[in-house]
């Protein structure tokens, strides 16, 4: 499907796009990958390691719509990585957030029109369901823009869908190598905000591999959430570090206790399949989509009314065991 194809990532240096483009440049023959993202130190360090002839990076700003335009042109798809995510930094800075996570992609969605891209997957977080703070409340707003896009693009071939997950482990913002950095320096005790606080964990190779096959099932319009396990925090300091005791600090600004991917406002809308649900447009589009059959053939079925996919409830739970092997993968 990417073989020959043009493939742009904003926010491509981020883990999930370097991520991204290892597994392209692996199993696929892309004519180009375009690594959009503002950092220039950080594309000049992503280009000592992946210097294929079809990588080209291009210095802008999600912010920058006419950037975006030159960016996207001749692109087949679009993964939009694009975001500030950090939940403390976003409650002090909330309108800085709102430029890049709101209007940054409204520009992605109008820059993909205009240049005619195929298909674009926004990466959309848990913390976008029943939001407490800025950063959720500004992807919550960025999810209904993708969604709602499909309904103007009128005779184009554009199509949007969203892919929500949990925490990525051992990505940059991941409490992983923070845990990991304090244990080298020799504590004798971890952080742990609130003992009885869960999280959804996946691997960025589990989060890549899900969007590149969600690139094959979209219709267009839909929110993909994959079935992933849950792990108390007390649990994920003490599987890292099971001889150093642990100091609770208390929540952070802007934190939930658990996190929620669907919500059971949702629940009439969700569809689970085997490996992962999916969330119906609330929306009527221009174009009829029967959303209980994916574009790989597989069938979805609704779940039960007041259904809710959270942390705390998950039937799935990450042993220490597992969590070691994942990390050591």
């Amino acid at each position: 499907m990417f073989s020959g194809k043009n493939i742009l990532i904003t926010g491509g240096t981020g883990s999930f796009g370097k991520k991204y483009t290892e597994i392209l440049l692996k199993k696929y023959k892309p004519n180009k990958i375009i690594i959009f993202s503002r950092d220039e130190l950080k594309q000049y360090e992503m280009a000592q390691i992946f210097n294929d002839k079809c990588m080209r990076y291009m210095i802008g700003d999600v912010r920058d719509l006419d950037r975006l335009k030159k960016a996207m042109y001749g692109v087949h798809f679009v993964i939009h990585a694009a975001a500030l995510k950090h939940v403390p930094i976003a409650e002090y800075n909330p309108m800085e957030c709102i430029k890049t996570n709101i209007n940054g992609a409204a520009n992605v969605i109008d820059a993909a029109l205009e240049c005619g891209v195929q298909k674009v997957i926004a990466l959309s977080t848990d913390k976008a369901a029943n939001p407490i703070n800025l950063y959720g409340a500004t992807k919550l707003a960025s999810d209904k823009l993708f969604v709602a896009a499909n309904n103007i693009r009128g005779g184009r071939r554009t199509a949007f869908s969203v892919v929500r997950y949990g925490n990525v482990l051992g990505s940059r913002g991941s409490v992983i190598p923070f845990f990991k950095r304090l244990i080298e320096e020799g504590v004798k005790e971890l952080p742990v905000t609130e003992k009885h606080m869960t999280r959804f964990w996946i691997t960025l190779e589990e989060g890549v591999e899900f969007v590149l096959k969600n690139f094959a099932r979209m219709h267009g319009g839909e929110i993909f959430v994959p079935k992933i396990p849950s792990m108390t925090m007390l649990d994920l300091a003490k599987a890292l570090a099971p001889d150093l005791g642990v100091k609770i600090i208390g929540i952070r600004p802007g934190e939930k206790l658990h996190e929620v991917m669907i919500p059971k406002d949702d629940s009439h809308l969700t569809l689970e399949f085997k490996n992962h649900f999916v969330i119906q447009p609330s929306i009527t589009f221009t174009q009829t989509n029967d959303f209980t059959l994916d574009g790989l053939g597989e069938k979805g079925t609704p779940v039960e009314m007041g259904f809710e996919y959270s942390s705390d409830t998950n039937s799935r739970w990450l042993s220490s065991k597992e969590l070691l092997a994942k990390l050591d993968a």
